[in-house]
């Protein structure tokens, strides 16, 4: 029951944080010496039990009054940094595993199909936990809020009820303590299952580089530049869509109680199309799947707003949307390797920067995550959203449109024009593929 204003200054300290966190844990992670656990391995297992204890104690309310925008402002600190050992690692882990592309696409396909599930478990571990407490909508707000895609589904199943706030505190530990188990699960799964290979990792640099210079040399790789961009606006479409589509459905389209099951779809789409999209990247070309898999959601993103409300439509956009959603997901981490493998043959005396990539990566798709929360939650204020409310002025109607259609497919078409500046095609993968066999 924080003030609002304290609970988005807690998000938004707690992003600025992570901004900083993720290239340094890069630059650090560069530097790490072989052990006999591999590189990258150490920072996942060391990780792992210290993010599960600072992601519980998110949840945990604590017994002191003035001290508890403090606590979480900490822990929530903690817990990113903590998190970011383990993503950046663990997405740099498909460089380290195979020197060849075919094999690193495929590790990629299966990284992301189990990550959109574990999504989906998450999602409704923590639904059904917590929603065996909450009641329905009222009718004026309590408080402002945010409209995050995790934000905006709790916010319209939770409610100020007539049950007991102790039992919502409950509910919340016990599903982070489910989470937290998972979590270590999916550690140890991950450490004992997967081992790098010595002979191809050359994440430790020949001759030192600073973090500036190891910057530079990263920020200066046109290839990298061209792709970020290029994602940097799809993947602010796509958040745009996640975000806001649950509130779309429950006041624009009203279908209060079939949201859940909508974002179910669109998430289990996005689940069971990653293979095919793996397929279609290995048949026609990544550049092509982009634009395929990228545009292939305008038409259905314009229909959900021009066509008049219905259930069946609004699933057929969702199943499309997981679909986009999907090649979103996979993509960006299936062209980062060959960017990479681009950079090593410009330049072929400087190693060790792969997790500066990967790390960079991480922190630009959080920044995305950031503003879109900030046009969403900026836009519906400014429209007059009230926060859990059974109904919404006819402005947040048309701004819920906005946000869900108009400028996803702005964002989505300007980003596929960025795309056509990319340098990496077929072609190009199969030269860098032989020229760095040459090489080695």
């Amino acid at each position: 029951q924080l003030d609002p204003f304290y609970a988005s200054i807690i998000l938004f300290v707690g992003r600025a944080w992570d901004a900083i966190t993720d290239p340094m844990v890069g630059f650090f992670i560069s530097k790490t010496s072989w052990t006999r656990f591999g590189r990258l391995m150490p920072w996942i297992i060391f990780s792992t039990p210290f993010a599960v204890i600072s992601y519980f104690l998110i949840w945990f309310v604590p017994d002191i009054s003035r001290g508890q925008v403090m606590w979480y402002l900490v822990f929530y600190c903690i817990f990113q940094t903590l998190v970011t050992c383990f993503h950046v690692p663990y997405s740099a882990l498909t460089m380290f595993i195979s020197r060849e592309q075919s094999e690193r696409d495929s590790a990629t396909a299966y990284r992301m199909t189990v990550e959109v599930l574990g999504t989906v478990l998450g999602t409704a571990i923590q639904g059904q936990i917590v929603g065996k407490v909450v009641t329905p909508c009222i009718e004026s707000p309590l408080f402002i809020g945010k409209t995050n895609s995790s934000v905006a589904m709790e916010e319209l199943n939770m409610t100020h009820d007539t049950g007991s706030l102790t039992d919502t505190r409950n509910a919340y530990m016990i599903a982070a303590g489910v989470i937290g188990g998972l979590y270590i699960l999916c550690a140890v799964i991950l450490s004992v299952g997967v081992r790098e290979k010595r002979e191809s990792s050359e994440l430790q640099s020949d001759e030192p580089v600073s973090f500036f210079q190891g910057l530079k040399l990263v920020m200066n790789h046109g290839a990298y530049i061209k792709l970020i961009a290029g994602f940097l606006f799809t993947s602010l479409a796509f958040m745009l869509l996640e975000g806001n589509f649950a509130l779309f459905c429950t006041y624009t389209l009203g279908f209060r109680n079939e949201f859940q099951n909508i974002l179910l779809a669109i998430m289990l789409s996005a689940t069971l199309t990653i293979p095919l999209w793996q397929w279609f990247l290995t048949r026609f070309g990544k550049k092509t799947a982009v634009y395929v898999g990228m545009s292939s959601a305008i038409p259905f993103l314009i229909m959900v707003v021009v066509l008049d409300s219905n259930l069946i439509i609004t699933y057929i956009v969702a199943v499309a949307a997981g679909i986009s959603v999907a090649a979103a997901f996979l993509l960006p981490w299936s062209m980062l390797p060959d960017v990479i493998d681009d950079f090593k043959l410009q330049h072929p005396n400087s190693h060790g920067h792969e997790a500066i990539f990967f790390s960079f990566y991480v922190f630009f798709t959080k920044f995305t995550s950031g503003v879109s929360l900030g046009i969403s939650t900026l836009s519906l204020d400014f429209a007059g959203y009230q926060t859990r409310g059974c109904s919404q002025p006819s402005e947040v109607n048309f701004t819920l449109k906005m946000l869900v259609s108009a400028v996803p497919v702005a964002l989505i078409l300007l980003g596929l024009l960025l795309f056509k500046l990319y340098p990496i095609d077929e072609e190009k993968r199969r030269k860098n593929k032989k020229a760095l066999q040459d090489l080695r």
